[in-house]
């Protein structure tokens, strides 16, 4: 086990620290460059250049112009290619991130009487379209498509479109095309990476043109997105996969282990973390490691034993709770889990984190597929400043404004007067007595 990341906080300089917060895709260099090409040849060749790359990168040789657009007959097949028990635990899922997010819904329009006369408020309607990126790379995620298009569809977007990898037979995952239809989308593309995000950006001769594009992606999609940011609203940040766990003495190190490997098989590129001030959590941890990895598939093992023993996973032995906290504070992970019989004691203290799960019945399993609360999270430290996808990601905001002829002089005093001391003449005239005059001739 010696392989396994292990470190105490309190033996870490400033650099080393600031070594375990970076995340994979904090230079994106390298990215960049490869991407911009891709880019231009979707936004010169259009379609061509989705079917060269969904056979370059996807090694889907099937694929033409006339599939790169899921038919209805594809999603009719698909049920019959879905156990019935993973059908019906999609549609379980569906119904609480429905009724979640149906709660989570703003009223069309509020407003509010500020002054006598005088009203303010806000009016929220759809975005026109939004484009949802559904990742398969490193698997098949029916759970993102349930996770991106139920918020969507509660918000009324009239136009929601898929965009998820085709695999090498020219397919889409069935799941996510069942998971597709329950939840009310029935328009999907067979492109992925950075090809997609151009394609949703620019629209080709299949692909309409969307406005937004939300859901997590490599490193790839996160720099086309950076790129494509003046084309297209790249949403929040969601980059690769990152977990990390909170647990203080009260807990099995077992079951803090159990939970480390959730996000940590996700990809080489993930990270996750468990932080303790407990020693005995620790190499509890550290020792079920092994038992845990004998029951897992190849490639998840070799996915997480990647991320534990790198830069980006492990564990580590904080110096009390409130060491770790403020470890986790500064990490702002993805998705947390507050380990402890007792959560609600340290949830307080908790501050920077896009998504917190709570006690020892609460793992990130549950967030992801079927609680309700949207696991499209911020990545990267996101979380400072971004909340997880949400109802309020697929509708815009307008301000709306009401001044009746009672509420308007006393709005007009102040207005002038404030327009006068920035200069402003023609914003000054508009509440001075040409107002008033003009208003006789109506």
């Amino acid at each position: 086990m010696s392989d396994v990341n292990v470190q105490k906080l309190a033996g870490l300089d400033k650099a080393e620290r600031a070594a375990l917060i970076r995340r994979s895709e904090a230079d994106l260099s390298f990215f960049l460059d490869k991407v911009q090409p891709i880019i231009e040849a979707v936004k010169t060749e259009g379609d061509a250049a989705l079917v060269r790359f969904g056979q370059q990168f996807d090694g889907a040789e099937g694929l033409t112009a006339a599939t790169l657009q899921v038919s209805e007959a594809e999603f009719d097949a698909a049920f019959d290619l879905v156990d019935d028990k993973v059908i019906e635990a999609i549609r379980f899922g569906i119904g609480n991130i429905r009724s979640f997010h149906e709660e989570q819904s703003p009223e069309p329009m509020w407003l509010k009487e500020v002054r006598p006369g005088a009203f303010a408020g806000d009016r929220y309607l759809p975005i026109n379209s939004v484009a949802l990126y559904v990742p398969r790379g490193k698997g098949s995620f029916p759970s993102v498509t349930m996770m991106t298009a139920v918020p969507g569809v509660v918000a009324k977007v009239p136009n929601l479109a898929i965009f998820t990898p085709p695999g090498k037979d020219g397919t889409v995952d069935a799941a996510t095309l069942v998971a597709a239809r329950i939840a009310g989308v029935e328009t999907v593309y067979k492109c992925g990476g950075a090809q997609a995000v151009a394609a949703a950006a620019f629209g080709t001769e299949t692909v309409k043109k969307a406005q937004k594009i939300v859901g997590p992606g490599s490193p790839w999609v996160v720099a086309a997105k950076r790129l494509l940011a003046g084309m297209i609203d790249p949403g929040l940040p969601a980059g690769p996969s990152e977990g990390m766990i909170l647990a203080d003495d009260t807990v099995s190190g077992r079951l803090a282990a159990l939970d480390l490997l959730i996000e940590a098989e996700h990809g080489p590129d993930s990270s996750a973390w468990l932080v303790t001030p407990s020693q005995r959590v620790l190499d509890e941890a550290l020792a079920t490691l092994p038992e845990l990895w004998a029951k897992m598939t190849p490639q998840r093992v070799e996915f997480s034993q990647t991320v534990l023993s790198g830069k980006s996973g492990g564990l580590i032995l904080a110096e009390s709770m409130e060491d770790a906290i403020a470890f986790v504070n500064e990490y702002a992970p993805e998705h947390l889990e507050i380990m402890s019989t007792k959560p609600f004691d340290y949830l307080g203290e908790i501050t920077e984190a896009s998504e917190i799960l709570m006690g020892t019945h609460t793992p990130v399993s549950i967030g992801n597929f079927a609680l309700g609360p949207n696991a499209v999270l911020p990545t990267s430290k996101g979380a400072n400043t971004y909340g997880p996808l949400s109802v309020t990601d697929f509708i815009r905001r307008s301000s709306v404004g009401y001044v009746t002829a009672k509420g308007y002089p006393e709005m007009a005093a102040a207005a002038k007067t404030l327009a006068e001391y920035e200069g402003f003449s023609s914003h000054a005239n508009a509440v001075s007595e040409l107002r008033l005059e003009y208003l006789k001739d109506m």
